[in-house]
């Protein structure tokens, strides 16, 4: 139950059949989703080069009420998007996506998941080219640069793929013009990418579970840095911008896709059951049962039990029906978590306890789910995690707090099982991580481990990070 957050999912599609239903479509395809962001979700649907849309806060269901769904209508392109904050700041509406805007060519929609490095650097520039901005996000940057762009340029996609020439970061993005859909994935890959078929609409999504959840095919990964462009006459692919050093966030595995996804070729499932094996070799203790910390600890604890032949069992229990607002209550945050979480007694009373987590961030979380264990009668907690230390901040994907508030960069292995009072802890080695993605065709960062970025973040602050909602 890891203390990090993603910041978005983003999903588009393009229908030439006039009896699909696009916006029911978008909006159901939105759900298998949902785990990306909870902060808020948005639609926008293209009527004939005419785009109309409703975005606000909340999970999809109270973001995007049936009154507001009628009133979208249907048309032929539509977006989706649901999204987190960053840094636990609120998120003002016009922060919230898809963003629609009008320029020299007609209007434009755009949803993004991922972060600029050169945020400032490119909104200080636009700033003195008088640019009025309603927003302190990246995603009304990318959308002036390619308005910008769109003055000289013959097409959309040359617009587009000079735009996306100034960006650095990581980033995903759905663009919706009054003809085209166009997906965009990052030079890196760092953020994930696929396209695929959903009855005779073609998809573009953050993850492949849409397809799935849907009765869809998942068609392929876009590749890191690909642009690919869907309209009338088909899928077009422009691949100027492949071919470099890829680093595809680690995290996607351990922690941000759903477990039936497959992400660069590698299913998430297989990822963290394969991190469970070796947290057994690496970190072999005797106990009674093994438990996940629901929910991306879960497949790594089946792991684990099959690789160390100890029995898995269910030992937390997590509430799937807190909304939004519970997360501003004023009750204290260990009455909060304990809410959320709760032991099973009748699994671990007695017991000793193999407890498996994704990851540790702050460690508060981990200190109350030892402690909830030991209340509901476990004889022994020895805690596992199945990831390296997270001692670096994270400039590209997951909300982190700066560097000092890191749990692991602060305190040893010994002095962080004290502190959350676990009979040991174990995490998976760094050199573990290429065995969990070794059919992957990019290559992954591990920074938030290694403090190896693969972009320069010299110029990037904490102060710049959370200096503004991210998209």
């Amino acid at each position: 139950m890891s203390e990090l957050h993603d910041e978005c999912g983003v999903i588009g599609f393009f229908s030439t059949d006039p009896t699909v239903d696009i916006v029911e479509e978008t909006y159901l395809s939105l759900y298998a989703l949902q785990h990306r962001g909870q902060v808020g979700a948005g639609i926008a649907v293209n009527h004939n080069g005419t785009i109309v849309h409703h975005k606000d806060h909340g999970m999809i269901p109270e973001a995007l009420p049936e009154r507001e769904l009628a009133r979208l209508g249907n048309g032929e392109i539509a977006l989706g998007h649901v999204k987190y904050s960053s840094g636990g700041m609120a998120v003002d509406h016009e922060n919230l996506a898809p963003l629609v805007m009008r320029y020299i060519k007609g209007q434009l929609a755009l949803c993004l998941n991922g972060s600029l490095t050169n945020y400032h650097e490119l909104r200080d520039e636009l700033n003195q080219g008088a640019a009025i901005f309603q927003s302190n996000g990246d995603t009304e940057i990318i959308a002036y640069l390619i308005a910008r762009a769109r003055i000289t340029a013959l097409t959309i996609e040359e617009a587009v793929l000079q735009a996306v020439q100034r960006l650095k970061g990581a980033y995903a993005i759905a663009l919706m013009s009054p003809s085209k859909l166009i997906g965009v994935r990052d030079p890196m890959g760092i953020r994930p990418l696929c396209y695929g078929k959903i009855g005779s609409s073609y998809v573009i999504a953050s993850e492949s579970c849409v397809f799935d959840s849907m009765g869809g095919e998942f068609i392929r990964d876009i590749e890191p840095g690909e642009m690919l462009v869907i309209d009338s006459e088909g899928v077009h692919s422009y691949r100027d911008n492949c071919g470099g050093k890829t680093a595809i966030c680690i995290f996607e595995y351990i922690f941000f896709s759903r477990p039936d996804s497959v992400v660069d070729g590698v299913s998430v499932n297989l990822s963290r059951q394969r991190a469970g094996r070796l947290l057994a070799q690496q970190h072999p203790v005797e106990a009674d049962i093994v438990c996940g910390v629901p929910d991306c600890g879960i497949e790594s604890a089946i792991g684990y039990a099959m690789e160390s032949g100890i029995p898995y069992a269910t030992g937390l229990i997590k509430n799937k029906y807190i909304g939004r607002a519970f997360n501003n209550r004023k009750k204290n945050s260990e009455y909060l978590m304990r809410i959320k979480l709760n032991a099973l007694k009748n699994n671990v009373n007695g017991k000793r306890v193999i407890v498996i987590d994704d990851s540790i961030v702050k460690g508060k979380t981990s200190r109350h789910i030892v402690n909830l264990l030991r209340q509901a009668g476990a004889k022994e907690v020895h805690m596992r995690i199945a990831s390296p230390p997270f001692k670096c901040q994270c400039y590209f994907t997951s909300d982190t707090t700066a560097k000092e508030n890191l749990m692991a960069a602060a305190m040893t292995t010994e002095e962080m099982c004290a502190y959350m009072g676990a009979d040991s802890l174990g995490f998976l080695s760094v050199e573990s991580l290429r065995e969990l993605v070794r059919e992957s065709k990019p290559d992954f960062c591990d920074a938030c481990f290694t403090g190896n970025y693969p972009l320069d973040v010299s110029d990037t602050s904490r102060e710049d990070k959370y200096s503004k909602p991210k998209t």
